[in-house]
């Protein structure tokens, strides 16, 4: 049943709460007088919140100055950026540009910030190391996390077995961590999308609800030893609504029309075109960034070599224009033979300088930080360990001293698309399906991924966790993120006067 499906259990005259299928019931107190929203095919009763453990970490707005605060956010991007911005100042300015669009926006490029208040919050509070707080243990302190765990990082791709997959996104963060770290930055990104459509605290609080509701839920089922055809992916045979909007989007492209919009054909041979991000190499560069390819090569598992051809380069250029998250990292592009002759099934590969995740810098376990070898390794070694079937192109090298991730320009790769998702009830199911498929990544990652790093069953680690207090886990989530969606609120504008008043050294 649809109800049953999105996590939410009708109540009390049409009423609803997240629950888990009648496993796990969340046993709220009763408000004297709930409020009612009207979705489809639902109505969903809020609760007001019952604050059970602290969950904001730095300051309300109305608690320190903006001055204060603009100092804060200064310090943190000058230790997170300061040398990439002194390297490529254009890049900065293009990224901070985006940033100033919104809140989201803004949240989404200072994952530095977030980690900085979190840490900022347990030292205020005294509870020791950042690594310390409510459902976390020495295990469930310890397990792979994305790193950067929004709304927004969610979407399709093409997995090492043909199959369009709807899952978490963008591992350019990934790491070892506490597993509430990844659900807190989620649970925020949540509030922020929710404000910027104008849904009411009720609204916002009952959708991080629904999210927690259904993590909770696929975490017990993977604790209980679930079979794969138990909790299938998000497919085009199992995907509902907007997730199988993105995965219907997806398989209507093709690689010709991504080769078309990079590429040319010249003397009978596919080339990148010259403009649209494309920046020529001189011979130096190109013999550098040959060599580190051919180190990529050595990190491919057996089964992506099966045809040596696949791999013949045919052309390489530097590129521009990259995302938030990649401003001043030098990256490029390189067109392969692909997996046959001919010209339309070509492959674009790019290798980018990979980044030192945020969260790495308040993470002082000496044993995470030794088993990579650089960047560009962990990357690749997170994202294969957090997403079954990765990418048959996906893996790294180096260049220049400096850590390489290298995966393929995927014509497959739909991000969620928040633009026209605005029905509470809609919304409330995507939320509910983005919690399963976070629960997913993080139970995947563990003794059974093939990694020693995470020696123990992450998803019995954390049903644990979470069992120890039920009534709690969906409240921490829905404080930190009132908390931390107003605080990011007040930040942007902190920020955007910041940069248009050129208070940002170097730029």
């Amino acid at each position: 049943m649809e109800w049953l499906r999105h996590g939410i259990r009708p109540g009390p005259a049409g009423g609803g709460l997240p629950s888990s299928s009648g496993l796990l019931p969340h046993r709220l107190p009763s408000p004297s007088s709930p409020c009612l929203i009207q979705t489809f095919p639902v109505t969903i009763q809020i609760f007001p919140c019952t604050r059970r453990h602290p969950a904001m970490s730095v300051p309300h707005p109305a608690e320190i100055t903006p001055e204060e605060r603009g100092e804060q956010i200064l310090g943190e991007f000058d230790a997170a950026f300061g040398a990439l911005l002194a390297a490529d100042p254009d890049a900065f300015r293009v990224k901070f540009r985006k940033m100033a669009s919104s809140a989201f926006a803004f949240y989404r490029g200072a994952a530095c910030l977030f980690y900085a208040d979190l840490e900022r919050g347990h030292t205020a509070r005294g509870d020791g190391a950042i690594a310390t707080g409510p459902y976390l243990d020495e295990r469930t302190s310890r397990v792979w996390i994305h790193g950067d765990l929004h709304a927004e990082n969610f979407g399709t791709y093409m997995n090492a077995n043909g199959r369009l997959i709807f899952n978490v996104n963008d591992f350019d963060e990934a790491y070892v961590g506490p597993f509430t770290w990844d659900l807190k930055r989620l649970a925020a990104s949540l509030a922020l999308i929710g404000h910027s459509k104008a849904l009411s605290d009720g609204q916002i609080t009952e959708l991080v609800r629904i999210c927690a509701a259904a993590y909770r839920e696929r975490i017990h089922t993977l604790a209980a030893g679930a079979q794969d055809a138990e909790v299938p992916p998000f497919t085009l045979d199992t995907a509902e609504g907007p997730l199988l909007e993105a995965l219907r989007h997806a398989r209507s492209r093709t690689r010709f029309a991504l080769l078309d919009s990079m590429t040319e054909i010249r003397e009978a041979e596919r080339r990148f075109s010259s403009g649209a991000g494309s920046v020529e190499l001189d011979a130096a560069a190109r013999y550098k960034v040959l060599a580190a390819f051919d180190g990529y090569l050595e990190t491919l598992p057996e089964s992506s070599l099966a045809r040596p051809d696949s791999y013949r380069v045919k052309d390489v250029v530097g590129r521009r224009g990259i995302g938030i998250g990649s401003a001043g990292l030098p990256s490029y592009n390189i067109l392969l033979e692909g997996t046959s002759d001919a010209l339309e099934n070509d492959v674009v590969i790019y290798m980018k300088q990979a980044q030192t995740p945020a969260v790495s810098r308040h993470v002082g376990d000496r044993a995470v930080r030794e088993y990579f070898r650089h960047e560009g390794h962990r990357t690749v070694i997170s994202q294969r360990a957090l997403q079954d079937h990765a990418d048959p192109w996906l893996g790294w090298t180096e260049l220049d001293g400096a850590g390489q991730l290298v995966a393929e320009v995927s014509p497959y790769a739909v991000d969620l698309d928040w633009g026209d998702l605005d029905d509470p009830g809609r919304i409330a199911a995507v939320v509910a399906d983005l919690g399963r498929a976070a629960a997913t990544m993080h139970g995947a990652a563990d003794d059974g991924s093939g990694h020693s790093l995470v020696p123990f069953s992450t998803e019995r680690a954390i049903d644990a966790a979470i069992a120890a207090d039920e009534e709690g886990f969906a409240g921490l989530l829905v404080d930190f993120a009132h908390d931390y969606g107003a605080r990011a609120r007040a930040d942007h504008q902190i920020f955007v006067d910041l940069f248009r008043n050129g208070r940002i050294p170097g730029l």
